[in-house]
């Protein structure tokens, strides 16, 4: 019988999955316990995957353009030129 809980908070999510996963690690849980812990550990790492992806949308990223002015940038981890700008910025 998997555990349910409510879970609001990513960290909290985190937590359980970490314990679930060293349950499931253990190997001595019998095997309706881990059935159920593991699907509750799919339904914590898809929402962490989720809180994870709206953080990602949120972050912007203020960086000077050539003028020397600040703008606001949508943050792109495929955008290389935005951490590069980020380190002449912090010299």
């Amino acid at each position: 019988m998997a555990e349910t809980r409510k879970v609001q908070k990513f960290e909290d999510a985190l937590k359980r999955l970490e314990e679930i996963v060293e349950k499931l690690e253990a190997g001595d849980q019998p095997l309706e316990k881990s059935l159920g812990l593991f699907e509750e550990g799919i339904k914590l790492a898809r929402f962490c995957s989720t809180k994870l992806n709206e953080a990602e949308k949120k972050i912007s990223l203020l960086i000077k353009n050539k003028e020397g002015e600040l703008e606001l940038k949508s943050f792109d981890t495929k955008d290389e030129n935005l951490f590069e700008a980020g380190e002449e910025k912090n010299q």
